[in-house]
């Protein structure tokens, strides 16, 4: 069975195997749990995960990654009726190093329970920029 969390070993094995250096931008899709288990029991796991996205900004801005767009999901227009995701958060990084850089440092992984207490399943899809509007 698929975490609905973390990456298969495969996935990291991929990630960490290219010599692909170009920005990489991460589409995060959120969904949470009622209520968040671990570390953050009592909390709610939109509340467990806005604890881990606080305290890994200085993780993010010491590989040089920012976040470009996080937005709260209401409603389908085209799709399945019942929400599917709770949240969609897009953040850049100058690479896949920068990235793996981040998800690897000690402190970063410290915060990482947070995360996991607070979702109940995501998506994270490695991308790139195809074009940028005006907003």
């Amino acid at each position: 069975m698929t975490d609905p969390v973390n990456p298969s070993e495969a996935q990291v094995a991929s990630l960490v195997g290219s010599d692909d250096e170009s920005p990489i931008v991460m589409v995060n899709l959120l969904r949470f749990k009622e209520q968040a288990d671990g570390v953050d029991e009592g909390m709610t796991g939109a509340e467990a995960y806005a604890i881990y996205g606080a305290n890994i900004q200085k993780y993010l801005e010491g590989v040089g990654g920012k976040v470009l767009l996080a937005v709260a999901c209401e409603e389908s227009i085209i799709g399945p009726e019942a929400a599917e995701w709770d949240m969609v958060i897009l953040v850049q990084y100058p690479s896949r190093k920068a990235f793996i850089k981040m998800i690897t440092d000690p402190g970063y992984l410290k915060e990482h329970e947070h995360r996991e207490a607070g979702l109940a399943e995501t998506r994270l899809i490695l991308s790139k920029l195809a074009f940028a509007g005006d907003a």
